[in-house]
């Protein structure tokens, strides 16, 4: 993990230099730029492992620049805002981030962060040791494998994020029992969960969406309200 090559994109010159440094320090390959074009090259370019991006950018703002990264990547999204509304933050991870951080933050807490999801990545991109462990669910034309990590809808295959796919593959595993937000969180983002926390709804949200889902009558991800989710 320590060789990982990261994009950091951020305007503000003080900040990117901050983060290089505190991510520099650890051992990372920092890729370090202030615009989108720059850092949309560097992307096709280069093998990175994880993108820090921030939200105000002078060409593009970050949520277009995550999500045209999106289209063809799926290594983990980490973004900066100086904005603290909530809509923000959803907006974010809606797009495919897998994480955010407020302005001004803690380098030490980005640097937690980033290692983070560079431990879930490299989980999810490893293949399963455990021989007795079931590696594929197969139901109702849905067919998720963790040995291949790929996911068939009727067909055609599902291009998930890694959060995405560990979000989906956990409620199989628990297939007819309610999973409250509560114990998904902890089980795929393995951090201790707090009241008002939207995340787990967002992307259950973005699951859905990929899966063509009908928002009120869902097939497969059913919301139990007030309880969690279960997929049957």
């Amino acid at each position: 993990m320590a060789s990982a090559s990261i994009l950091v994109v951020d305007d503000e010159t003080a900040i990117a230099d901050l983060v290089e440094v505190y991510l520099s320090n650890e051992g990372f390959t920092v890729h370090k730029f202030h615009n989108a074009a720059d850092a949309l090259a560097c992307v096709e370019r280069e093998d990175l492992d994880l993108a820090i991006l921030d939200v105000m950018l002078p060409d593009m703002d970050g949520f277009t620049l995550c999500q045209t990264i999106r289209q063809h990547h799926l290594f983990p999204i980490i973004m900066l805002t100086a904005r603290v509304e909530d809509m923000d933050k959803i907006m974010g991870l809606t797009l495919g981030a897998d994480d955010y951080i407020t302005k001004p933050f803690n380098p030490l807490e980005l640097v937690a962060r980033v290692k983070t999801q560079l431990r879930r990545s490299t989980r999810y991109n490893q293949p399963a040791s455990a021989p007795a462990e079931v590696q594929e669910y197969d139901f109702r034309g849905l067919q998720i494998s963790k040995t291949n990590h790929k996911c068939i809808l009727f067909g055609d295959e599902l291009s998930l994020t890694p959060l995405e796919f560990s979000i989906l593959w956990y409620l199989c595993q628990h297939r007819g029992a309610v999973v409250s937000s509560e114990e998904l969180f902890q089980a795929v983002w393995g951090e201790r969960y707090m009241d008002g926390n939207n995340t787990v709804m967002t992307h259950i949200a973005r699951l859905r969406e990929k899966m063509h889902e009908p928002s009120r009558k869902p097939k497969f991800i059913k919301t139990v309200w007030g309880v969690g989710y279960t997929i049957e």
